[in-house]
């Protein structure tokens, strides 16, 4: 009996590993791949870990010349995004035509990006025909990689920017532009750094894609096996156990993949059927788990591949912008258990039995030391450290940890292993910054940007709250069916600039934009990381994303407080801050009661409508408004209380005087 108690336990802890790499795969015997298509793919395998120790060593001692380093790096994603994944989906083997000659051209661009460099730079301003040529295909390149890793829309929208260069004198108004030729267009997406090698690609070919490689080793070492028990033995017990640990551990796989999408497909196969087995339908399991997925952009240390841009854009260290986004963070996922937790209250739903669940201290023991390069991180840009040192230094210090257990070591094989998945995982990334140079230099060169700004003060009558409106419907639009980094690139170029005529501080006017392009991964009707979840959980995507929205909703709030209550973003003296950081985690809770319509017992229409205003009143920083929503709040969940104990001590009155009869 003890023996299949034990078996029990394990099925339910067990994670789902990590699929094998392509090097792997490249040297198995067994697969029955030819000895021609073993060759290609262990080429690729060459060429992926080539690049990954290139960037390493880029990071310890520098590298070739900004553009050179910058376009080759381009290049070779081009060539490897035409290596893995085919012109359509479903298809297995690459097509002679529609793949074999964008490899081709995608190879003669990395010797010509290498073997141009210094020249091209001296043709700045007076571009010649082979600039031309070279400059038109790795456009037409970027738009096809883009198509096939991000999806038509990104890639319609960047090739739209493209064409509007041309094409400003028959848009009216604002929208028009005198239009440019030819040859400028090549000077700056090609030549220059504003265009397709601007700060995107930047950071994609330093930081980013070391951060993507600490993070492909890292799982692979085991984390995702402690981030998921850690996270049920702190909260499995609890009421609705299953859907907290899903936030928490979905939280802080967030602050190593920064990828919603990724999350979700890691942590949803385990999280959302021991969801199920504690009573939660399949829509607000998947709902639960695409919030918790997508909140792990926001989550510091590491976030998403945005914030390292929007510290290049501001040229605020990137460790400060960290700071400056842990309490909203926090502050979401707190609010999102929130949520979870008067929903499992309503259904009267339990946590799960302490016999399923590891123990807290054998988890930090056996793999919690697996966390210390995180906090080596940190330490090390709090020191003053640039991002592409602290993550060179973590990943060589997570080789050495690693080695300290067996069941964290890693063999050659799976280490090189390692390393190619974490470059395979960035050529999405990459692709996504490539559209978003284009799509920038775009907007530079004509203007646009500047000009939207005003447009959208014009709009708003130059009053904030309609401008914040206009630009979080912008931001939402725009960041469906696209990435987080093209979405916040994008809105950085063209309305953040808006907020700040406006005296929004610059940080506030960049979360803003950043936190909704994230958000828009779980708002209909194209919710990417909902749709995912609801495919595993075999609920229905369009339920499953609504779900998403309402448990999420502190998304959407707290950009606005941002704006309205800054101390949330450190910005004040230490009691402002408390005072701040108080109120509105007050008037989140207040606005997680009224949507689900219990807090200590279930509330009336009136209450719902008070606990309402409580949190329309604790958005902004101010005492009176405060102090108020305070004590509405506190009110509404006192009567509640009263009331709740007076029919306990009503419903005991009726049992004993039933008992004294019988």
């Amino acid at each position: 009996m003890k023996a299949e108690e034990e078996k029990e336990k394990e099925i339910h802890l067990e994670v789902k590993q990590e699929e094998r790499s392509n090097l792997e795969e490249a040297l198995d015997r067994n697969n029955g791949w030819s000895t021609a298509y073993r060759s290609w793919r262990l080429l690729l395998s060459v060429v992926c870990i080539g690049l990954a120790l290139y960037i390493l060593y880029t990071a310890a001692f520098g590298g070739m010349p900004a553009w050179q380093h910058r376009a080759v790096f381009t290049s070779i994603a081009l060539f490897l995004c035409f290596s893995f994944v085919p012109y359509k989906k479903g298809r297995s083997k690459l097509h002679p035509l529609f793949d074999g000659l964008p490899l081709v051209l995608s190879g003669a661009l990395v010797l010509f990006t290498y073997f141009s460099y210094p020249d091209i730079t001296f043709r700045s301003g007076s571009v010649i025909t082979i600039d031309k040529v070279i400059g038109t295909v790795m456009m037409g390149l970027i738009v096809e990689g883009v198509r096939r890793t991000i999806g038509i829309a990104m890639a319609v929208l960047t090739l739209f920017f493209i064409v509007y260069v041309f094409i400003g004198p028959w848009f009216p108004g604002l929208a028009g532009h005198p239009g440019y030729s030819y040859d400028r267009l090549i000077d700056t997406m090609f030549i220059s750094t504003n265009g397709i090698f601007s700060d995107p690609i930047y950071i994609a070919s330093t930081v980013l894609i070391l951060f993507l490689l600490f993070a492909s080793i890292l799982l692979r070492t085991g984390a995702g096996q402690f981030f998921i028990d850690f996270a049920f033995s702190l909260t499995g017990r609890i009421r609705g156990g299953p859907a907290l640990a899903s936030v928490l551990s979905s939280g802080m796989m967030g602050t190593v993949t920064g990828n919603g999408v990724a999350n979700a497909t890691m942590t949803g196969p385990f999280t959302i059927p021991l969801m199920r087995t504690v009573g939660y339908s399949k829509n607000f399991s998947g709902g639960v788990e695409a919030v918790a997925s997508q909140g792990g952009q926001i989550m510091p240390p590491i976030m998403g591949a945005a914030a390292f841009i929007m510290a290049e854009y501001t040229g605020i260290p990137f460790i400060q912008i960290a700071g400056y986004a842990l309490i909203p963070a926090v502050l979401y996922f707190f609010t999102a258990s929130v949520m979870i937790y008067l929903q499992a209250r309503k259904q009267g739903l339990e946590g799960m039995p302490r016999h399923k669940l590891p123990r807290f201290g054998e988890v930090v023991l056996k793999r919690g030391y697996l966390m210390l390069p995180l906090i080596l991180i940190v330490a090390l840009m709090i020191q003053g450290y640039s991002p592409m040192r602290a993550g060179m230094w973590a990943i060589i210090s997570l080789l050495a940890i690693s080695l300290l257990r067996k069941e964290t070591r890693l063999s050659v094989l799976k280490m090189l292993g390692a390393i190619e998945k974490g470059i395979q995982n960035s050529i999405a990334t990459v692709m996504a910054c490539a559209g978003a140079g284009i799509i920038t230099g775009a907007v530079i060169m004509t203007g646009l940007g500047t000009r939207f700004s005003r447009l959208a003060i014009d709009l708003s009558g130059g009053e904030l709250l309609p401008m914040l409106l206009l630009i979080m419907v912008a931001s939402i639009i725009l960041g469906m069916g696209m990435p987080t980094v093209s979405a916040y690139v994008i809105l950085a170029t063209v309305a953040v600039g808006g907020l700040i005529e406006l005296g929004v501080s610059v940080i506030s006017a960049h979360l803003f934009v950043f936190y909704f392009g994230i958000f828009s991964g779980i708002t209909p009707p194209v919710a990417i990381t909902s749709y995912i979840t609801a495919g595993i959980a075999g609920g229905g995507p369009m339920q499953t994303s609504f779900y998403s929205l309402r448990i999420g909703i502190a998304g959407f709030l707290l950009p606005y407080m941002f704006i309205y209550n800054p101390t949330i973003l450190l910005e004040g003296s230490v009691p402002a801050v408390i005072l701040g950081v108080t109120t509105s985690t007050i008037g989140l809770v207040s606005f997680a009661c009224f949507l689900q319509g219990h807090a200590v017992t279930a509330a009336s229409i009136w209450q719902r409508i008070l606990f309402l205003l409580s949190a329309i009143l604790l958005v902004t920083f101010d005492p009176l408004t405060d102090a108020l929503g305070v004590a509405i709040f506190i009110s509404v969940c006192l009567m509640q209380w009263y009331k709740r104990r007076s029919q306990s001590i009503a419903h005991l009155e009726e049992r004993g005087e039933a008992s004294g009869k019988s």
